[in-house]
């Protein structure tokens, strides 16, 4: 299943990034390695950051969200996951 995460940054988040960076991409890693994110990355006006992940259920995805050090480390100062199902362009994801 498809879930769309958003982590909502802290408006200092910008100063905080660069320190908490390498724990967070660590963190990620495995699911990166193992194919489970289609696309993950900061919305570049400092919002947040977005990603799209290949997750077995919903609470599997949020634990991973809230297990991320963006949001202990207050870079995020929330993390929202959503279902997802990709439309366009044209193609199965399944």
């Amino acid at each position: 299943m498809k879930f769309v995460i958003i982590g909502w940054d802290a408006p200092d988040s910008r100063e905080k990034r660069p320190g908490a960076r390498p724990r967070h991409l660590d963190h990620w890693k495995d699911w990166a390695e193992a194919g489970k994110i289609m696309v993950a990355g900061p919305m570049t006006d400092f919002a947040g950051s977005l990603f799209i992940v290949d997750a077995a259920s919903q609470e599997e995805a949020e634990a991973k969200a809230k297990a991320d050090p963006y949001l202990a480390e207050g870079i995020f100062v929330r993390v929202e996951v959503h279902p997802f199902r990709k439309t366009l362009p044209v193609a199965d994801w399944d």
